[in-house]
């Protein structure tokens, strides 16, 4: 499980194909949400790559700003399963850590590569990294 570590191995690099920050200080746009996780998904498999992290809470500068999004914990988790709604193949995140750096909440979606051969799409286009 990623703790604390995996948040500062991360902070270590800029953002590339498959890591990305966002504040998300309030709220993040779900659609926009789910064209990152396709696209993220899909660089990984392009790099050959396990995963993709996108982080909320953390400036591009790497500054913590802490996030409000979803801030209850059902809530957040069901993003889970509004994300597979909406991409082919049901692929959605591994797994969505909650951490506190600095008192401020962060939030790490971990996101699998898509299977070698089969490209995500997110309510049916496929999206590549902004």
């Amino acid at each position: 499980m990623p703790n604390f570590a995996k948040l500062n191995e991360l902070l270590k690099n800029n953002e590339t194909e498959v890591l990305e920050f966002k504040e998300a200080k309030n709220d993040f746009d779900f659609r926009k949400l789910g064209k990152y996780f396709s696209a993220l998904s899909n660089e990984a498999n392009l790099l050959v790559k396990d995963e993709a992290w996108l982080i909320f809470g953390v400036k591009n500068d790497k500054t913590i700003v802490g996030t409000n999004y979803r801030p209850n914990s059902d809530t957040l988790h069901s993003i889970k399963n509004e994300i597979a709604n909406k991409t082919s193949n049901r692929i959605t995140f591994k797994e969505i850590y909650e951490i506190y750096m600095e008192n401020k909440r962060v939030l790490l979606f971990q996101i699998p590569s898509v299977p070698k051969g089969l490209p995500i799409s997110f309510e049916g286009h496929y999206t590549k990294t902004y």
